[in-house]
């Protein structure tokens, strides 16, 4: 395709977002000299840096795709000028417009991919660049720009990559909408003749792009005349190997496993163009790259996110100075030091091999079934039969293993397999509900999945990706509609010889374990062999539990752990996907058959345990009163729970450790821990005791806007975001890097520490007191409050069974509110009456701008008992600005 000669020109003055300051023309001699000087636009902030007096450390060369131009860049040349005239690192940003497109010169000649490759050398080329380079691509300039980076070594100090692609799985199709575009009888139309093809792009973007920011894209691109580049570029997509551009595609992607600098990949998993298998593709072949998917972002990512914040940051961390390229910089090491490695989680069951005793129960294995007793012997024989007829399935030491197996023996068995083959296990909570498993299976894209019907059903009809094993044999024709290649038998069969591979290694990733949901999307937190072992020794240190502990776990990490610990363990009868399904018959029951003495409950089944406590039998009492320790953790659990536990397990001595996904268990206190630290007048918030050995525990204390800025402290009564370091923390976030950074704290002389996004702070005794969640925080006039100690005292009025504090208004100037459900209940939203209003103010020792009242405060998803404050404060929001009184 051919477009009419035109020269370049200036944007027209007004687009949103681009300052003009940075658009200049530059006069291009084209290689070779065959066709003369060619007239680019770019936008150049470097006349901008030399005008504050600085000195670049760098180049930054930003190329768009199609049908874009390098207003897609806008926000990313502003960020990085402005962290240049604040005393941050000056990088030169060169976003050009290629030629045929943006306003850069129509010269009437279609362009190979190798073309646009040489053209950006001879724009390079043009402007002088000095010093390291930088490249940063979008779509199809992501490959022009990764080509450039290819054939210019010596400049090269860095990559960064939005949505782009640089090979096409052999067997899958492009993407369909390029398929429709390429296709001879819409090409034309759809790229040139009309706007089609731009229109469908801007239409891509999440949220929709404001009306001004569209017209922006289709500045340059008003007429047929001016579209000719887009028809030409999507011409040029090399499809097959026939096509002229597919040599020079197959020479850069090869090219780029070569690079050892630092890399970026910025990814919008939401783009039907460029979808996470082209990200897959770019980590298998760029390993060392950060990668941060932006949830809900999508092919346009540079208009969803802040992209542009992220990026310059990234700059600021890997190319500090950015004095010369560096390939050191790509492999900076975030994790603490270690102590030698610990003995992996499958060590146990080796050492156990030989025995008859029970190592775990399974309460209910199909319906109507006695509970399903596993000898030590019976459970290592499988793992070892798994481990290698999974080798034999195909599956490798690195590959991702997504478990949709509930808790029992099969998944116990499959998953200690997968840790000795060395795979990488993918566990999502079921709790999450499909649409968040959706997005945390996608999110991981796992290789193998290995599920009973409901997970197999699920990933068929929701397209997750990987392999499919079936826990149990399934009809041929229900194989095949699910994508089923082997079952567990199968497996057992093909690895009977129990041919095991060599062990993986103590640092080798392996497992990723998704966060709860309830702060927002699931995070896939990873860990090593060694932290994993090290959650087991902090277990076994704290809680004394060992070969022969009888242990109930409603809570699956427990579960799992069970046997790393060499406790006969025991998953009561329950729906894994909601704990309030757990009675306290079930639990009795489990206790009997496991003749447990450690019982361990999320807080949500504890409540239930304890409301269908008077269903309980004699025998059922009796062996309650067996146990000895009792522990609920994942968030906080009341005093008046605790009691009404004691009086259910009066033997037992009950803990409610203080953790997360993150790290398991950071701290513990006893139920007579808290009664002897609310003695003491403590100054509010919920006590959760002293670190758990080797846990240590650092307050970075809020400013006046309610950000953690402090110096991490273990002073008394600081009030600050609490920050943690142990040995058993995790590793990093997958595929997050910018919420990786943020929650890596790096103390002078003192290691890694992660920043848990609680608020609290420490007493005179050293014991730790969580007040709430950052998000969470009033920044009030008179400075930032924190919700739970005014919710503790509300909850303190007679009528009042649960209460929640949330701000209105702008930061700064927030006003409390309170939101409380009462003892009697409410089938309507009102306001408080009079009586009760005075009483809750009374309470809070707060100036409340309002009480409301609510037949349901609402939960998380997973744990059904943290408060969601986040929704509650908009939802308070509207109703106080006078919007209708619905249930939040």
């Amino acid at each position: 395709m051919r477009s009419p000669r035109a020269s370049a020109s200036l944007p027209p003055a007004g687009l949103p977002g681009l300052d003009p300051r940075f658009s200049r023309i530059v006069d291009v001699p084209e290689s070779g000299g065959a066709r003369g000087i060619r007239q680019w636009h770019v936008l150049d902030n470097g006349a901008e840096l030399h005008r504050l007096g600085v000195t670049p450390v760098g180049t930054v060369v930003c190329v768009h795709g199609n049908p874009t131009w390098s207003y897609l860049w806008r926000r990313f040349l502003t960020a990085a000028t402005d962290a240049a005239a604040a005393g941050g690192d000056a990088w030169r940003v060169i976003a050009v417009d290629q030629l045929e497109m943006g306003f850069s010169e129509r010269s009437g000649y279609s362009r190979s991919l190798e073309q646009r490759v040489r053209d950006l050398t001879d724009l390079t080329d043009a402007v002088g660049l000095d010093g390291p380079v930088v490249t940063f691509g979008h779509d199809w300039g992501g490959l022009i720009s990764l080509g450039w980076a290819v054939d210019h070594p010596g400049q090269l100090a860095g990559v960064m990559l939005l949505n782009t692609a640089v090979h096409q799985p052999e067997g899958a199709q492009v993407p369909a909408p390029l398929r429709l575009a390429l296709a001879r009888p819409v090409l034309g139309l759809a790229t040139v003749t009309t706007p089609g093809f731009l229109e469908t792009t801007l239409a891509l973007a999440h949220p929709p792009l404001p009306a001004a920011v569209k017209d922006g894209y289709r500045a340059p691109y008003r007429s047929a005349d001016r579209r000719g580049g887009i028809g030409a570029f999507v011409a040029d997509i090399p499809v097959d190997d026939r096509h002229e551009s597919t040599a020079e595609r197959v020479r850069i992607a090869e090219g780029v496993r070569g690079f050892t600098v630092p890399a970026l990949l910025l990814w919008g998993p939401r783009d039907p163009i460029f979808s996470d298998r082209y990200l897959d593709d770019l980590i298998e072949r760029l390993p060392h790259a950060d990668v941060h998917r932006f949830e809900g972002a999508g092919h346009l990512v540079a208009e969803d996110v802040d992209y542009a914040a992220a990026a310059v940051d990234w700059l600021a961390h890997r190319l500090p100075g950015a004095t010369t390229p560096s390939a050191d910089a790509a492999s900076v090491s975030t994790r603490a030091p270690r102590t030698p490695a610990r003995p992996p989680l499958w060590r146990r069951l080796e050492e156990l091999a030989d025995s008859e005793e029970t190592a775990l129960v399974e309460m209910v294995p199909a319906p109507g079934s006695p509970p399903r007793v596993v000898s030590w012997q019976l459970l290592a024989t499988r793992v070892r039969q798994l481990t290698a007829g999974l080798a034999r399935a195909g599956v490798r030491p690195g590959d991702r293993v997504s478990l949709l197996v509930p808790p029992g023996a099969d998944l116990t068995a499959v998953l200690y397999a997968c840790l000795r083959l060395g795979a990488v296990v993918v566990v999502a909570d079921a709790g999450l509900g499909l649409r968040g498993l959706t997005r945390a299976v996608r999110g991981a894209r796992p290789t193998h999945l290995i599920g009973a019907l409901p997970g197999l059903t699920a990933a068929r009809a929701l397209g997750w990706p990987g392999q499919r094993i079936s826990t149990a044999r399934l009809p041929a024709p229900l194989a095949r509609a699910l994508g089923v290649s082997h079952s567990l038998a199968d497996l057992v069969e093909l690895g009977a010889d129990e041919a095991l591979p060599p062990e993986p290694a103590p640092g080798d990733t392996a497992a990723i374990l998704f966060t709860s949901g309830s702060t927002g999307p699931a995070k896939g937190v990873v860990y090593t062999h060694d932290q994993l072992a090290a959650v087991r020794d902090a277990l076994a240190a704290q809680y004394g539990i060992g070969v022969g502990t009888g242990l109930v776990a409603g809570f699956a990490p427990f579960a799992l752990l069970g046997p790393a610990l060499g406790a006969r363990s025991v998953t009561p009868d329950m729906d894994v996907t909601s704990p309030k399904t757990l009675t306290a018959t079930a639990v009795a029951d489990a206790v009997a058959a496991a003749d447990a003495r450690v019982v361990f409950l999320s807080p949500a089944a504890v409540a239930n345990v304890v409301a269908t406590a008077g269903a309980l039998t004699p025998e059922g009492r009796t062996a309650l009163r067996r146990v000895q320790t009792f522990l609920s953790a994942g968030a906080p659990v009341s005093e008046r729970l605790l009691d009404a536990v004691a009086a259910l397990m009066p033997d037992a001595r009950l803990h409610t450790p203080y953790g997360m996904t993150e790290g398991l268990l950071m701290t513990d206190v006893t139920l007579d821990g808290i009664r002897e630290a609310a003695g003491e007048g403590g100054p509010g918030g919920v006590c959760v005791g002293v670190p758990a050995a080797p846990t240590e525990v650092r307050i970075s204390a809020l400013d006046a806007d309610g950000n953690a800025t402090g110096e991490p402290t273990d002073a008394a009564g600081v009030t600050g975001e609490i920050i943690v370091s142990a040995p058993h923390l995790k590793d990093h976030y997958d595929r997050l890097w910018l919420t990786n950074r943020a929650a890596t704290q790096h103390v002078p002389a003192a290691g890694r520490w992660h920043r848990t996004g609680d608020v609290g702070h420490l007493d005179a005794a050293g014991r730790l007191w969580v007040e709430g969640r950052l998000p969470h925080v009033i920044t009030t006039a008179d400075g930032p409050l924190t919700p739970v100690g005014a919710e503790q005292r509300i909850e303190g009025v007679p009528a009042v069974w649960r209460a929640a504090i949330v701000g209105v208004g702008p930061r700064g100037v927030q006003q409390p509110v309170a939101i409380v459900e009462t003892r009697l209940g409410t089938a309507r939203v009102a306001l408080a009456s009079a009586e009760l209003a005075d009483a809750v103010r009374a309470a809070s020792e707060q100036e409340l701008a309002a009480v409301l009242v609510v037949p349901h405060l609402p939960t998380d998803i997973r744990h059904n008992s943290k408060i969601d404050r986040s929704r509650l404060a908009a939802w308070a929001t509207r109703i106080l600005a006078g919007g209708r009184m619905a249930r939040p």
